[in-house]
């Protein structure tokens, strides 16, 4: 039977081992067997980043934003905000949360694709010294942009407040050197470059973050980081997680740790380049500038007199799934991510229907 290719940025399409995964026996989340499971994923999550002495992974049973929910609600000290750096809908979301747990966040906010400046945050954080968490989305999957997480991290480490990052699209796919970019907070999930299924993510925590959140009131009972963070270290949940999901995501580490995380981003930057080369050869305008794109996904413009349904229907019959714009770019853009386990050759047929249909 033949697949169809999800060119979407997540959920991915999977290899057969993780599938098979899912069938492994039903198990009680209370028993021994499960803490081995739970003990697994997180030593292997804070191996493949190699950073284990300075972090540990908190996992929670829900989609990326159960995890940057997680991470959001439990970082501040009383009478302390955060500052939202906001270029497309992801940044959008933090301050949203910001906002539910009535934790008035202040905001940088650029137009959709254009990277922040980092002169913006650093007056920022000079005028409004309430400021104890700084936070960035990694990929902005809404364009395909890249944000400057390194520079950022460095102006926020220099002026001694915490950093929050959103890499849910950017784990695995485009480089991101913890210590260096001065990361407190990483929030990460299994159904994009992971390869794993959706169902699970997770949030890295700096070890030496664990005392000052011991003392923070609890904003959120499902997804307290420092209760969940707790329990996890004695091998058990707080609450029932999707147990065979944990499995699909164990085998998909294993996979990441046999192609090694160096290889793996390779992997996803060489077949951007060959999609990108062959965007070009079609005469499609990007919407980024190539220095600002992720390894991961491409934001297309659509050509004049074609419309998105139309493409994406011609596309889906000939087995290949691509993206909408999102809210004003939904009438102009579409987006090819390039996640998951998909061949050279699938990415060559690719090409040659989007050829066809435009």
């Amino acid at each position: 039977m033949n697949r169809t290719v999800l060119l979407n940025p997540g959920p991915v399409n999977v290899t057969e081992r993780v599938r098979q995964a899912l069938l492994k026996p039903d198990l009680c989340h209370r028993e021994a067997e499960f803490s081995d499971l739970l003990g697994s994923i997180r030593s292997k999550l804070v191996r493949i980043f190699g950073i284990g002495l300075e972090f540990d992974a908190v996992l929670v049973t829900g989609s990326g934003t159960a995890a940057l929910e997680m991470a959001v609600c439990s970082c501040l000290s009383e009478g302390k905000t955060m500052l939202v750096i906001c270029n497309g809908v992801y940044g959008d979301r933090i301050a949203t949360m910001v906002k539910a747990h009535g934790l008035n966040p202040h905001s940088l906010t650029y137009d959709w694709g254009q990277p922040p400046e980092v002169s913006d945050v650093e007056q920022a954080l000079k005028q409004h010294p309430d400021i104890e968490v700084v936070a960035l989305v990694h990929h902005e999957t809404t364009t395909g942009l890249i944000n400057p997480v390194q520079d950022i991290g460095q102006v926020v480490r220099k002026y001694d407040r915490r950093f929050l990052v959103d890499s849910i699209s950017g784990l695995a796919s485009d480089p991101l050197d913890f210590n260096r970019v001065g990361v407190d907070f990483c929030v990460g999930t299994a159904n994009k470059c992971l390869q794993g299924l959706p169902g699970v993510s997770f949030v890295l925590v700096r070890k030496s973050e664990l005392a000052r959140l011991e003392a923070l009131p609890e904003r959120s009972h499902y997804f307290n980081l420092y209760s969940n963070h707790h329990a996890q270290e004695n091998g058990e949940t707080l609450f029932t997680p999707a147990v065979q999901v944990y499995y699909a995501l164990d085998a998909a580490l294993d996979e990441l740790l046999e192609e090694s995380l160096e290889k793996r981003i390779q992997r996803y930057s060489q077949a951007a380049q060959l999609l990108r080369k062959g965007f070009q050869e079609m005469k499609l305008e990007f919407l980024i500038a190539e220095s600002h794109r992720s390894n991961t996904l491409t934001a297309l413009k659509l050509p004049e007199g074609v419309s998105y349904k139309s493409l994406h229907d011609q596309l889906k019959k000939k087995g290949f799934v691509i993206y909408a714009g999102q809210k004003k770019l939904s009438e102009s853009i579409f987006r090819i991510a390039n996640m998951g386990d998909i061949t050279t050759e699938e990415f060559q047929n690719l090409l040659k229907a989007l050829k066809d249909c435009i």
